[in-house]
């Protein structure tokens, strides 16, 4: 039996449509029921290709005794991030402040009164493990502590509130002179060049400061070019970059760039592209750029633009590795084991690739191989050979017999589809015109950087589309939809899922 998200026009809501969980949108009838029950809100904010996610859904959001204590004790809200910046913003904010760190599942307790949140944390087990208390457990702490503990209740919500006013106030500033720019390009520089023990991010904008910081003189404690060339170096030689099929994950959970959460994000690839060709316009011009640069725009043309022009949003983390799999797996698509590297290449190709890529019979992840390279520089024609075969092997095909490659939008189509290769994750196929404004200018400054025609065209045809659709005025008002009528047009992110475009309110 589904429920209110079965209908939803975000992938992510649906889904939780099979959810024993009595979900409701983001909306005024669920905030006013919440009232007028006296139950406090249950808020979980994901996305489509988010691992926890997926984890999470799979768990506590299926299991029977955890929905029918949720049902009758909370209102249980599902929120789409990617259709909500705003809501996940806002409440993403008040959980760091509470715990110190963020990050999705976001999952937070709200009063229903005033929507100020009490308690949050990012994914919970069914059971207790990873240090983390079982789902159930913290459900019945919750409701009793909301039930007998008003005015505790009260301080802890005055003290969040007030936090997040500050946060948004404006505060004056000191003069922007030469000192203060030197500041801020010091710390920017600071961020890339930190060694870090745990995960790995990107963190473009922070790199891309770095990277301009080399153009000014004066003394810093810090090498920018160093620094703005090893964060080039992780990402094009680390396993974040797909190294057979092209196309960056979004974050590695180690600090030598090897393991990677798996899903690929738009918005990500688009700013690595842009900051590899401005490392390489600088004069870093290391081969491993150009390759990772030209594989992520043939994953782009294969997997990620509509046939209307614009580019997909995400794919998901986990795939299925048989279509009997009840829950699909962690980078099931993207990883290799020893038997099938043995398999597929001669006892020399698997030598060499062992010299080049971080591959051992017992693996790096599991038991399996994520493809990391050992150094930089050109691979070599046989190694490129080898990489073919592994992406003949994963995707049933050669990659010049098939420009592209159709997305699976849901786990049905991934597990009923009679694939030539693997089961491929699957793709949000919904157009979110700023990451498409992400990799539009990545794909113009690779363009300008390499003079490769189909990075201006593949950039061309994204623009023209939003141009003349998403920004046309021919729109009807059955094709823009939102939340409420008092959306900002300054405000809005407009999000498309194949014939509409959603544009949501600012009524947070």
């Amino acid at each position: 039996m589904t429920n209110r998200l079965a209908q939803a026009q975000s992938l992510y809501l649906r889904k939780h449509a099979e959810n024993p969980i009595d979900w409701w949108p983001w909306c005024e009838t669920a905030i006013e029921t919440a009232r007028r029950e006296n139950r406090p809100i249950f808020l979980s904010v994901g996305y489509s290709s988010c691992h926890w996610c997926t984890v999470m859904e799979g768990e506590a959001f299926s299991d029977a005794t955890i929905a029918q204590f949720m049902n009758a004790n909370f209102l249980p809200i599902k929120v789409d991030r990617e259709e909500r910046p705003d809501l996940d913003s806002i409440y993403m904010q008040a959980l760091q402040m509470m715990t110190g760190q963020g990050g999705w599942p976001l999952n937070i307790f709200i009063s229903p009164d005033d929507l100020v949140p009490f308690y949050g944390g990012t994914y919970f087990p069914v059971e207790a493990r990873y240090g983390r208390p079982a789902f159930i457990q913290v459900l019945q702490a919750i409701r009793g502590y909301y039930d007998t503990e008003k005015d505790k209740l009260e301080g802890i919500k005055t003290e969040i509130l007030k936090s997040l006013q500050a946060s948004v106030s404006l505060r004056s500033t000191p003069d922007l002179g030469a000192d203060l720019l030197q500041q801020g390009l010091d710390y920017n520089t600071g961020v890339v060049a930190a060694k870090t023990s745990g995960p790995s991010f990107p963190m473009i904008p922070y790199a891309d400061v770095a990277l301009r910081r080399t153009r000014f003189a004066g003394e810093s404690q810090y090498n920018a070019r160093e620094a703005s060339l090893q964060r080039g170096m992780d990402l094009a030689l680390g396993g974040i970059f797909d190294a057979v099929g092209g196309g960056f994950h979004r974050y590695t959970v180690d600090a030598t760039w090897t393991v990677p959460h798996f899903e690929k994000m738009l918005y990500d690839n688009g700013q690595i592209v842009e900051y590899l060709a401005n490392l390489w316009a600088m004069g870093c011009q290391e081969p491993a750029f150009e390759r990772a640069i030209a594989y992520t725009v043939r994953w782009l043309k294969r997997e990620m633009t509509a046939p209307q022009g614009y580019f997909y949003a995400a794919q998901d983390a986990d795939s299925f590795t048989t279509s009997d799999d009840l829950e699909p797996e962690e980078g099931a698509f993207y990883v290799w084991s020893d038997q099938e590297l043995r398999s597929l290449l001669t006892p020399e190709a698997l030598a060499e690739l062992s010299q080049q890529f971080t591959v051992t019979e017992k693996g790096n992840f599991e038991g399996v191989n994520v493809l990391q390279r050992r150094q930089p520089g050109q691979l070599s024609a046989s190694i490129e050979a080898s990489l073919l075969k592994l992406f003949v092997a994963r995707y049933g095909l050669l990659d010049e017999e098939s420009p592209t490659f159709p997305p699976a939008r849901n786990n049905h189509e991934a597990k009923s589809t009679p694939w030539e290769g693997r089961i491929p994750p699957v793709t949000d196929t919904k157009l979110i015109v700023t990451w498409n404004s992400l990799m539009i200018s990545g794909l113009a400054r690779a363009y300008a950087v390499f003079r490769k025609l189909e990075y201006l065209e593949l950039a061309s045809q994204a623009a023209t589309f939003i141009c003349k659709s998403v920004g046309s005025r021919s729109l009807t008002s059955g094709q823009l939809r939102g939340c409420g009528a008092s959306a900002s047009p300054s405000r809005r992110l407009c999000v498309v899922d194949q014939s509409f475009v959603r544009s949501p309110s600012s009524d947070a």
